[in-house]
């Protein structure tokens, strides 16, 4: 699986503050207040009354500490709550509703390795999703293996809550690295190798149409029966799109029937500072949110681990295993995605651990599957 509208009138007072929103991690509004002030004064205390002598007579100055407390977001409509199941395959390859690009975002640095792209979809409210499920995409084009055949689906993890960065129910969001093919003797692009829907995504303009089937996928959907439950989310590159649709539900929107207090905690793996996806997004939360949020970043071209290697998330995880482990034994879901590759490393970390605590790690890892605690998405 990959990690991965011309604006329609319905929704272009919404989108036109989308890269404003993005970089902030909240949306423009003039008629809503995000940035309210409470002031605590404090009293100013008169201890002449208390000592008649002037010996004791003190000065005390009165302060005011400000907080700056950021409002959350309406959404709409609330009906999306009401689903008792998450939506599934509501359009299959054969027959794929046809959205619209509104808008395509370069996401990294220019010192990142490769680029990745932020491109938010106008589904006009007919393929509504649950955070952490993906949409396929069929790109142009015929089948090189099939002649006369459209393209094979490429699936996405959908990188936005079901309301979308419009807080309208209207669009959905993904989250594309671009995939380019570099020859192994000569060093050069070679553009016939290049990914296919990976390239197609991140070419495309506003207004440009793109075929969507799905919503697919329940195993990394969001528990939401405990609020306060504790939710572990280890992510490299555009694995994080599932987990920044968590985020914006849990501190981001107002929704009425959810509201979270309990914790999330981030992994995020990437190259390096100018690979960080939706940085300015989660670096808000753990100002608005510090006994609720969490964030680690393995850096691997920055960071060295402790035995002077290059930092992974698996070194991220040893780091705070005795944590990680204390929170499994009392019900944290444990989350990943990413590119397969980053499993086996996870695992042996993961194990050694477990047998530094006198733990089997295959009975832990039974026992997590066995309640529901262990959530895997890598492609």
């Amino acid at each position: 699986m990959a990690h991965a509208l011309g604006a329609l009138a319905s929704v272009s007072p919404s989108v036109a503050a989308d890269a404003s929103l993005r970089k902030t991690g909240f949306k423009i509004n003039n008629n809503l207040s995000y940035n309210n002030k409470l002031w605590i004064p404090l009293s100013p205390v008169n201890l002449k009354s208390r000592f008649s002598s002037t010996k004791y007579r003190c000065k005390v100055v009165s302060m005011s500490v400000q907080q700056t407390v950021r409002s959350k977001i309406p959404v709409q409509p609330l009906e999306l709550e009401n689903a008792k199941e998450p939506p599934l395959n509501l359009y299959k390859p054969k027959e794929p509703y046809t959205a619209t690009i509104v808008s395509v975002e370069r996401l990294v640095g220019p010192n990142a390795p490769g680029e990745t792209c932020h491109i938010v979809i106008d589904h006009g409210s007919n393929v509504p999703y649950w955070e952490g499920q993906s949409y396929g995409v069929i790109p142009p084009g015929e089948n090189p293996k099939k002649p006369g055949s459209p393209q094979n689906v490429r699936l996405y993890s959908i990188a936005s809550t079901r309301y979308g960065d419009s807080f309208d129910g209207k669009t959905t969001s993904l989250c594309v690295r671009r995939a380019v093919y570099y020859d192994a003797e000569t060093g050069k692009e070679d553009p016939s190798k290049n990914g296919v829907c990976s390239n197609f995504l991140c070419d495309s303009k506003p207004g440009d149409k793109i075929l969507l089937t799905g919503p697919s996928g329940k195993i990394m959907l969001l528990p939401e029966e405990d609020p306060n439950a504790t939710h572990i989310m280890i992510a490299t590159g555009t694995g994080v799109a599932p987990f920044r649709g968590y985020l914006r539900r849990m501190f981001m929107e107002a929704v009425p029937t959810y509201k979270f207090g309990g914790l999330a905690w981030l992994f995020l793996g990437v190259a390096n500072s100018d690979s960080l996806l939706y940085d300015d997004e989660f670096t808000g939360y753990l100002k608005d949110y510090p006994d609720n949020f969490r964030y680690d970043k393995a850096l691997s071209r920055e960071q060295k681990n402790k035995s002077g290697g290059k930092m992974y998330v698996q070194d991220k995880i040893e780091e705070y295993s005795d944590e990680i482990f204390k929170l499994l034994d009392g019900g944290a879901h444990i989350y990943f995605c990413g590119l397969k590759g980053m499993m086996p490393g996870i695992q042996e970390t993961l194990k050694r651990v477990a047998e530094e605590r006198g733990e089997s790690w295959d009975t832990k890892l039974s026992q997590l599957k066995k309640n529901k605690q262990w959530h895997v998405e890598v492609y």
